[in-house]
């Protein structure tokens, strides 16, 4: 009788351990759920704002395209309205914004910030190396790999040939091209400083999922 009562409360033990573990589970992924469904509605008001300033027009038959942005020599600037270039430094959850990236494979639309930190990184992707969006030069943007599909964790999908699309804040819209992927060790960056022929290029960095290594995209201009 008495082994039987040391037993019954054992097992009543471990039920109250198992509900709480259950309810704690179902608390974290609601929280997740919760704040991941606000923070992608600030990110889409943030960057349809975004686009409205610059008098871009969204088109689901070319992908947001006001415009030929494929060559460099022949870049349409967004007007804003009275024939002047709207060049708007606009900030997103208290970060300047430099522009947008897109990446029509993996689903990724977001601000690229400037700013190197922690903070700035778990916010969106990053300005971290180079002159900027679209200017001559290379370009690094980083993200972070939450390994959810949110920011740059789907990278590992992106192959050769696939496009990316960046804004600027003076309204132009580039479109690249991927030409080069791989992986290597997160100390070597030298992949950052490289000779892009006089154009603009853009190389996309984020982690493995195991963050033993890191996942290098570059791309360039489309012709």
């Amino acid at each position: 009788m008495f082994i039987d009562s040391k037993y019954s409360k054992l097992l009543t033990i471990l039920l109250v351990i198992v509900i709480i573990g259950i309810v704690g589970l179902l608390a974290f992924f609601g929280y997740q759920v919760f704040t991941g469904y606000f923070s992608d509605k600030d990110k889409d008001e943030f960057m349809a704002d975004y686009r409205n300033t610059l008098g871009i027009q969204a088109d689901d038959n070319n992908n947001n395209i006001t415009g030929d942005f494929n060559l460099i020599t022949n870049i349409a600037q967004v007007g804003s309205g009275d024939g002047t270039t709207s060049n708007t430094v606009k900030k997103y959850k208290g970060f300047a914004v430099l522009g947008t990236i897109e990446i029509p494979k993996t689903g990724v639309d977001l601000p690229i910030l400037d700013a190197r930190t922690t903070k700035a990184l778990n916010t969106s992707c990053i300005l971290q190396y180079g002159p900027g969006p679209n200017e001559v030069g290379n370009t690094v943007i980083a993200g972070h790999n939450y390994r959810n599909g949110k920011f740059f964790s789907d990278n590992y999908k992106i192959e050769n040939g696939d496009t990316i699309y960046v804004t600027d804040n003076s309204g132009k819209r580039l479109k690249y091209v991927v030409y080069n992927k791989y992986q290597t060790t997160p100390e070597d960056a030298d992949y950052m400083d490289r000779d892009t022929a006089g154009k603009p290029e853009i190389s996309l960095t984020t982690c493995t999922d195991d963050s033993k290594a890191r996942i290098i995209i570059w791309a360039k201009l489309a012709k």
